[in-house]
């Protein structure tokens, strides 16, 4: 293929935290290619010379990972394949080498079989927002170098493993892990494989076959109907719990050992007692998605809770400008700076949650059924034509702050009342409104949901036309 001088992405591929797209539809071998030409170009304009590339599983992610490498050789930048594995591989390999200045990993995360997708680590830190419209106005303008690069494939997958288990001396727990047939398939055999031989546990694996068509379920753990294999395989061996990745394992799902979910803020009450114990009075981030109950729990532990905007690059950046040794989401993203690198990494995080209920001293069932009890909705989302997302939210700021309502702004409106708190934002990846109501009774759920509906219908919308993920 010769290099074209220019290229236009399709506009609804460069994302917030990411570039996404459908293969042969709106993404293919060219973005790829002008992908790895923009990028290149911005590591050796910032004197690099290397970047760390990486894959999933999907059938298009090898031909969008010749198309980028050849992209930053063009730009005069080696590249230095890890091939496929999880995101979080990918993320470690950029943290440990030294020859390299940034990373890009090929992934379509959790989105349907026909997706794929980029996400990018620019000299250790998150690349997104402005710098991704950056790579498509050079791409459009052809502002790119030009040289040549060589290409090193390296197998860091053991290193990796090994890494996973540094300072583990965790607790002797029976566990399943469902893989969905994702990336992080063999590095969980391979992990759970070093447990057992140390000692620590007893492991059963699910769709550990990396497969791009997904064919037991979706890998999304953050759907109750993707666990439903896992919770029987807990059920069927009495297992103490359950763990779950997403398709590019930098999600975790898990389940107690009566098959309850535990949900991403959950998952944080529990990991913030572990850290809290080492790290008295630390920062703790988590998402404005986020339960009251983990914030209420993380100031009783003695830490300081921060709720911050939804988005794995912005919670990033802000553990960095606080220090926080801990931080997670709603959808699983949890990220670990004590004693590890502080990006987003799933099979970390089920080591974690190992470690933690050794440390704390109780099952994990148990630290599941010491949680204060909420009454709260799932994740709903709302169709909105994209020009009019933002200014929704914007309408709805205003009508609250004239009425004196009790509001944080931080990522959308946020409205805490006597009943609990709702929460109305738009999404930064899809033409969706984000809605979440949690009270202390069904009552109080049922008033929160009218005063969403209201402000919905306000702004001339209708919580009726409810959008599938």
């Amino acid at each position: 293929m010769t290099s074209p001088p220019t290229h236009d992405f399709h506009p609804s591929s460069l994302r917030e935290y990411d570039i996404r797209g459908i293969i042969g539809e709106t993404l293919g071998e060219e973005d790829a290619y002008a992908i790895g030409r923009g990028f290149g170009t911005l590591i050796a304009r910032d004197g690099g010379s290397a970047v760390a590339t990486g894959f999933d599983g999907r059938t298009s992610s090898p031909m969008l990972e010749d198309a980028l490498i050849r992209g930053l050789n063009d730009a005069g930048i080696n590249a230095v394949s890890v091939g496929m594995g999880p995101t979080p591989m990918l993320y470690y390999a950029e943290s440990v080498l030294e020859s390299v200045q940034g990373g890009i990993m090929i992934t379509g995360s959790h989105n349907p079989a026909n997706y794929n997708g980029f996400k990018m680590v620019f000299q250790g830190r998150p690349f997104f927002g402005a710098d991704i419209l950056k790579l498509g106005t050079m791409a459009s303008e052809g502002d790119w170098d030009s040289g040549s690069g060589s290409v090193e494939r390296i197998d860091i997958i053991d290193e990796y493993v090994e890494r996973l288990l540094k300072n583990f001396t965790g607790g002797a727990f029976r566990v399943g892990w469902d893989c969905g047939n994702g990336a992080a398939g063999p590095v969980i055999e391979k992990l759970t494989k070093l447990l057992a031989e140390r000692g620590a546990g007893e492991h059963h694996l699910l769709y550990t076959e990396v497969d791009g068509s997904f064919p037991n379920h979706h890998p999304d753990p953050t759907e109750e109907k993707n666990l439903e294999d896992l919770k029987a395989l807990v059920a069927e061996k009495g297992l103490d719990f359950g763990v779950a990745f997403d398709g590019d394992g930098d999600r975790i799902g898990a389940i107690d050992g009566e098959g309850r979910v535990i949900w991403g803020d959950q998952l944080l009450q529990i990991f913030a007692e572990d850290v809290l114990k080492s790290e008295p009075g630390a920062t703790i981030i988590a998402d404005v998605k986020a339960s009251q109950a983990l914030y209420d729990r993380i100031a009783e532990l003695g830490g300081k809770p921060l709720m911050w905007k939804t988005g794995h690059s912005l919670i990033k950046s802000k553990m960095k400008e606080t220090g926080s040794p801990l931080a997670g989401e709603m959808s699983g993203h949890v990220f670990f700076k004590h004693d590890y690198y502080g990006f987003d990494d799933a099979p970390y995080a089920a080591i974690r949650l190992i470690q933690a209920a050794a440390n704390i001293g109780k099952s994990v069932t148990q630290l599941r059924s010491d949680m204060v009890e909420m009454i709260n909705t799932p994740e709903m989302r709302f169709q909105v034509d994209e020009s009019r997302k933002f200014a929704v939210i914007d309408e709805v700021l205003e009508r609250l702050s004239a009425s004196g309502a009790e509001v944080n702004d931080t990522d959308g409106a946020r409205v805490n009342t006597e009943d609990g708190w709702w929460l109305l934002r738009a999404s930064n990846t899809q033409d969706v409104l984000v809605a979440r109501a949690e009270a202390k009774s069904h009552d109080g759920l049922d008033r929160l949901m009218a005063q969403i509906d209201e402000q919905l219908a306000l702004s001339g919308l209708e919580r009726g036309e409810q959008a599938g993920h």
